[in-house]
């Protein structure tokens, strides 16, 4: 089987390594850069819970001791165990998915009164810091990352990719789907995707990409990706 990963390098490494392995042709097209944004550090004694929809939003965090005693909210098994090898001991983890992270949040975090700190990137899906909010949790959000888009790509990559086309793509962000539509549209390859599953996180993403024709379009979440080969 012919798979299309889009995340960055440093991202999907060991899922690329993981799919050869087992056998299958892997193919890279990174869609976003991400930058580190400057921020204020952080007193970490200030906050009780801090949260992570990203495993970027850790990777660009400046840490300290006191994080070992915070309690740790991450939205996937990927995120978990990011933050547990910079240091969080407390983690709980959402398997993948934004809205069960805030019930888990809300179940699980007993002190309203102690603030709690959401780290992400500039561009989200879901403002969770507001939907705690009106929870009535004490939440400040700090960016520390942003994403562009993806202009470079090699010309011998494409060429192949017109004459071996994937049987199945993973798409992992809204901000994603935006920037692979435009891959797609500015290489004139809209006609090429109806033997192709695309695979998604979340309904927003997919919607973007309803315009092109694929064979069928799932939706997913992290940690999944290996499970959806047997699935499809």
């Amino acid at each position: 089987m012919h798979i299309l990963l889009t995340r960055p390098l440093e991202d999907c490494s060991e899922i690329i390594l993981k799919f050869r392995s087992l056998g299958h042709k892997v193919s890279h097209l990174p869609l976003l850069n991400i930058n580190k944004v400057e921020y204020e550090k952080v007193k970490f004694s200030d906050y009780g819970g801090i949260i992570f929809t990203s495993v970027n939003a850790i990777k660009f965090l400046e840490l300290d001791d006191q994080v070992k005693n915070i309690d740790c909210f991450c939205v996937g098994d990927i995120t978990e165990k990011k933050a547990r090898s910079v240091g969080f001991k407390n983690t709980i983890s959402a398997e993948g998915n934004v809205s069960n992270l805030k019930e888990l949040i809300i179940q699980n975090y007993e002190s309203k009164n102690k603030n709690l700190l959401y780290v992400s990137g500039e561009l989200v899906s879901v403002d969770l810091d507001k939907e705690l909010l009106k929870e009535g949790f004490n939440v400040k959000r700090l960016i520390n990352y942003k994403t562009t888009h993806n202009q470079n790509f090699d010309e011998s990559f494409i060429r192949e990719l017109k004459l071996n086309m994937p049987d199945m793509v993973y798409v992992y962000s809204q901000n994603s789907s935006l920037s692979f539509l435009s891959f797609i549209k500015n290489y004139q390859l809209e006609s090429l995707w109806m033997d192709t599953n695309l695979l998604c996180i979340g309904e927003k993403s997919s919607s973007i990409l309803n315009e092109i024709k694929w064979k069928k379009i799932f939706l997913f979440n992290p940690g999944e990706e290996e499970f959806l080969l047997y699935k499809i």
